[in-house]
């Protein structure tokens, strides 16, 4: 039976078989199979069964689907081709055994390219740690502060202060106005 095998880090070893014949793909949980990554489209894809095929379907996403690097709106997925739904990759897997012949591991042969191209599947990360960035030689210098510090009040003690000038302005004109109409 057909099924992803989900590459990208975060969804490791996850795989999702294909078992009916219009699956939707997408972010939210009304889909058939949900990867919930923000790269996905809420709705992102379908992937129908079409006989021996197996037939991806783009449904408008923002960040487009893929296969094997090139943009489709819709296309036959391969055994070994990668597939790309926003920046989540994932691969077909049929579950055949590889052919047998002289020629597999031969430059030639096929099993050679699907070697090949297995081998030049990446895992994409979700994020950069901050020990990875060049250049920086660690994070960075913030000296004594945590950023949690207490700000100044300065604004709200202006204000705090005319509010109770301001009242006192009113509260004598208010006595002199009842002291005169005596």
């Amino acid at each position: 039976m057909a099924r992803l095998l989900l590459l990208s880090e975060g969804f490791n070893g996850r795989t999702y078989e294909l078992k009916v014949d219009k699956t939707t793909v997408g972010r939210v949980s009304d889909n058939a199979f949900e990867i919930p990554e923000a790269s996905v489209s809420s709705h992102h894809a379908e992937i129908l069964l079409r006989g021996n095929d197996i037939v991806i379907r783009d449904l408008g996403s923002t960040n487009g689907t893929f296969i094997n690097g090139e943009k489709i709106t819709e296309a036959v997925l391969k055994p070994g081709q990668t597939l790309k739904f926003g920046t989540v990759e994932l691969r077909l897997d049929t579950g055949d055994a590889p052919p047998t012949g002289a020629n597999q591991a031969s430059p030639g042969g096929t099993a050679y390219r699907q070697k090949q191209m297995l081998d030049q599947t990446r895992i994409i990360p979700q994020g950069v740690k901050l020990d990875e960035l060049q250049g920086m030689g660690g994070p960075p210098n913030l000296g004594n502060t945590t950023g949690f510090e207490k700000k100044s009040n300065r604004g709200s003690k202006i204000f705090l202060i005319l509010v109770i000038v301001v009242g006192a302005l009113l509260v004598s004109a208010l006595f002199w106005v009842l002291l005169k109409s005596q």
